[in-house]
């Protein structure tokens, strides 16, 4: 593949991406994706034949990539830091959006999760990813139960999110990160 198609798939990612987490998997349609993305539709099959299912299983993946990089970056001198560095972020990073970014996983799981295995598939690997990253930091840090704190962490910003998004503020996400000694 070519740097122009190279870019053109990307383009299609990143917009699928986007509308994903602000309308969910049955808010995004292809026609949407491709007035977005400004790609030809013919693209869209050249690089995604399976269509709108391999398309937003991409941009699941690429997304879980990213956030696990994210989750592996963050500077914390311990557990409790990292994990309110962590809240604060994507506390800041909703309210930047006037609340429409949140978690494309979320979004998509709750749409497909009893209805296409495929795209259940995706987003259970991107939440796989991301509790790998949480592990290995709460590993890093010498904490003693790091395989059973993750999968509570995770559901826990995760509802974090969704409620945040839901009362558009912040403040869910902040009594979570207030209240992350708890837990960590």
């Amino acid at each position: 593949m070519g740097a122009k198609g190279a870019e053109t798939r990307g383009n299609l990612i990143r917009t699928t991406r986007s509308l994903i987490e602000s309308r969910g998997y049955y808010g995004t349609g292809l026609n949407q994706i491709v007035q977005d993305s400004g790609a030809p539709r013919g693209s869209l099959y050249f690089h995604f034949p399976g269509g709108k299912d391999e398309l937003v299983t991409a941009a699941l993946i690429e997304s879980a990539g990213e956030m696990a990089q994210i989750i592996r970056s963050i500077e914390a001198a311990d557990a409790r830091e990292f994990a309110r560095t962590m809240l604060t972020a994507l506390a800041d990073q909703l309210e930047r959006s006037d609340w429409t970014i949140g978690c494309p996983v979320a979004a998509v799981a709750l749409d497909t999760a009893a209805t296409n295995d495929a795209v259940r598939q995706a987003c259970s690997t991107s939440y796989r990813l991301w509790e790998d990253a949480i592990r290995e930091r709460l590993t890093g840090f010498g904490h003693p139960e790091p395989e059973r704190v993750t999968t509570v962490a995770l559901a826990l910003i995760e509802g974090g999110l969704v409620l945040a998004r839901a009362h558009r503020d912040r403040r869910p996400l902040q009594q979570l990160a207030d209240t992350i000694d708890l837990l960590v």
